[in-house]
């Protein structure tokens, strides 16, 4: 499977976008799916290389495979950073107001909703997320 392995910094965003954007057009991925993978793999990324790693530096892996029969992208994002299940933590309440809202999980709660599937296990070390989109 294509995968791609950066260091979890931001500025290294560009280019997991830019491999996941190669697979997605190589199998003619609509535009609407498009744009929601591509809000996906920021909010995802960006938060392993914000939250991952506080004292220090480490990499990430963005696994690709496209089931092509089912049409069905699938990405993983493998760190070994501190343990995080995104999928344990509640959507924020948006019908309160900004002020009033707890800062973050925008991001992961838009990546649930618009992903056919999302999941997520730590194994051996590892944080590994995957998001799952028809095509």
């Amino acid at each position: 499977m294509p995968q791609i392995t950066v260091k979890a910094a931001i500025e290294n965003l560009p280019a997991v976008t830019s491999f996941v954007d190669e697979m997605l057009e190589a199998n003619g991925c609509g535009m609407k799916a498009l744009m929601q993978l591509n809000i996906a793999v920021d909010e995802l990324f960006s938060n392993i290389a914000h939250y991952a790693y506080p004292g220090g530096a480490g990499e990430v892996t963005v696994t690709a495979a496209f089931d092509a029969p089912q049409r069905l992208f699938v990405l993983t994002f493998t760190d070994s950073g501190i343990p995080y299940n995104p999928l344990d933590r509640e959507d924020p309440d948006i019908t309160l107001s900004a002020e009033e809202r707890q800062i973050g999980g925008l991001g992961i709660m838009m990546v649930r909703k618009t992903m056919d599937g999302m999941t997520y296990e730590y194994t051996d070390g590892h944080n590994i997320l995957t998001i799952s989109k028809k095509i």
